[in-house]
């Protein structure tokens, strides 16, 4: 990843996992998958390790080393019953081992989950992507709403609108209610509609004017890094 500013750490706290997928990295072991086997054999424990930093050791020892970033995929439960645990884990592992890299991403499930649960505490870089509807840019308020309301300490707080394919005028109203500073906009693509088909990763994507565009959007999103950058905090 020539260019590339720092160490990178990308972590997928979608239970779907997408992220690792639009990566490219196929069949990662997961956090919930250390938590779950752990739980199944107590007896592996070694002697004078608590329980949870016999965990942090597994999901370190999970965690994906690429080619310019290392991954971390959080997973879902196999059997019935709710993520209290696993959030609760990510948190602290976020505040411990996200300390010796320079930037770290992460991509949450959609909605206000992982906001009102704290994941993290601080974002350095707040960004929203919303669909290119009323009810998108209104939804991304709320989420933003939501993390100040939470007392989340934030720094750059960023809308990308997404899918647009008509004039993003129509929507000046609701982009301005928000709050948010407007990093960019991508175009509806048929490209982007056979490159989600194809399974491919996005280092793969090869419409130059797209990736020219979200090129943009992350230069503008990149040259706030001297705000808060102590927190190494990016989403």
């Amino acid at each position: 990843m020539a260019g590339r500013k720092g160490s990178i750490l990308a972590i997928d706290a979608d239970p779907n996992s997408c992220f690792a997928g639009a990566l490219g990295v196929r069949g990662a072991q997961t956090i919930v998958g250390a938590c779950e086997d752990i739980s199944k054999n107590m007896d592996k424990i070694p002697a004078g390790m608590t329980k949870d930093r016999f965990i942090e050791m597994r999901v370190q020892e999970s965690m994906a080393e690429e080619d310019g970033f290392d991954l971390l995929v959080m997973g879902a439960p196999e059997g019935p019953g709710c993520y209290c645990y696993v959030n609760n884990l990510l948190r602290d592992l976020i505040d411990r081992i996200t300390r010796s890299y320079d930037y770290v991403v992460i991509d949450n499930a959609a909605g206000m989950e992982h906001i009102s649960r704290r994941t993290t505490g601080t974002i350095n870089k707040l960004v929203l992507v919303s669909d290119y509807s009323t009810s998108g840019v209104r939804s991304a308020r709320r989420i933003y709403d939501l993390a100040v309301a939470m007392k989340i300490k934030l720094g750059g707080t960023f809308l990308v609108v997404n899918r647009v394919d008509g004039p993003i005028d129509a929507l000046g109203p609701e982009i301005v209610a928000t709050g948010l500073d407007v990093a960019g906009e991508v175009p509806y693509s048929e490209d982007l509609v056979k490159w989600n088909l194809s399974d491919k990763s996005v280092f793969e994507f090869d419409n130059a004017g797209i990736k020219e565009r979200i090129g943009g959007i992350l230069e503008k999103i990149s040259e706030s890094d001297n705000v808060d950058r102590a927190c190494k905090r990016e989403v």
